[in-house]
């Protein structure tokens, strides 16, 4: 499985000052350390690092199930995370929000579940070696933020 986070050309638009998934510019804002996860380099934002504050869809295009919610981003220029271990942002909370998605982004049901730090990369491989999963969103179980996606390798 392959964790990765925003694409690079989202994350650049963002950082021009395009807008967000609302249509405003992001706002600027300081990093205070594990509380504020880049979703492009799947880190934290450094303590006191500037950082972007903005509405984040991670679909392809409007419907029901296409959620949104407030996103973190570093704003200098980071590497994109894309890789099969787990990244730093999935490692600091006791349990993360896992759904399991379609080919036509919509939430296969009976996957959804807040899911414990131990376990999580476990229930992900399990939901995506099923032929209905297309890819798994991973989000935070207290405020339900979008922090990274999994798909297959």
């Amino acid at each position: 499985m392959i964790f990765q986070g925003l694409n690079n050309d989202v994350a650049r638009g963002l950082r021009a000052g395009g807008p967000d998934a609302n249509g405003m510019a992001p706002e600027r804002g300081q990093g205070y350390g594990t509380g504020s996860p880049c979703r492009h380099c799947l880190d934290h934002v450094g303590e006191g690092a500037g950082m972007l504050i903005c509405a984040h869809r991670p679909f392809s295009v409007l419907q029901p199930y296409a959620e949104l919610g407030p996103i973190f981003l570093c704003a200098e220029d980071c590497a994109p995370y894309r890789g099969c271990d787990l990244p730093p942002v999935l490692t600091t909370s006791h349990d993360y929000l896992v759904k399991g998605y379609s080919a036509d982004e919509r939430i296969v049901y009976g996957t959804g579940q807040v899911t414990p730090r131990a376990e999580l990369e476990a229930y992900v491989a399990q939901l995506l070696a099923r032929a209905d999963i297309a890819f798994v969103d991973i989000r935070s179980a207290r405020n339900n933020c979008w922090i990274a996606r999994a798909t297959r390798d």
